[in-house]
């Protein structure tokens, strides 16, 4: 039986259009590469003193001042928290993806030092709020007592 040459091509393009990422997406994906630093953590929507626990990891006070690596060729990175006393400090190492969305969202996941999943189906998505050269501001929508609060990471690049 004879393949017809037309079809399969038809068939590649097909998936490989429906596989492929937006140019916002790509575009945004070479903005993230490289090195971050995570300046500040604040809260919007409500009024109040907040703390929180981010990410299942530690408190939002530990995040400040810590740095990210995002490495788009392959998808994976890291961050790391500073050591103190209210912190658990060390390297946690993701594998990430920018969602094509209105917002896009940055997708994150946590694995191992070789970027094997640690937890099945758990992850994170942050709305990208601002994406620059020098600049990302995230944002994620959390519930607190009924309300919603939105809490705003704003990084700088190294």
């Amino acid at each position: 039986m004879r393949k017809n040459p037309l079809l399969m091509l038809l068939a590649f393009t097909v998936i490989a259009v429906s596989c492929s990422v937006s140019k916002g997406a790509r575009t945004q994906r070479s903005l993230l590469n490289g090195s971050w630093t995570l300046t500040a953590i604040s809260y919007e929507n409500n009024t109040g003193n907040f703390q929180s626990t981010i990410f299942n990891d530690a408190k939002d006070i530990c995040f400040e001042g810590s740095s990210w690596f995002f490495r788009n060729n392959n998808s994976t990175g890291q961050y790391t928290i500073a050591p103190s006393s209210l912190c658990s400090a060390g390297d946690r190492y993701i594998r990430w993806s920018v969602v094509d969305g209105n917002p896009n969202q940055l997708q994150f996941k946590f694995t191992d030092e070789k970027y094997k999943d640690l937890v099945k189906q758990t992850g994170y998505r942050l709305n990208i709020a601002t994406l620059t050269a020098q600049e990302m501001i995230l944002k994620s929508n959390v519930v607190v007592d009924g309300e919603r609060v939105t809490v705003v990471y704003k990084f700088t690049k190294k």
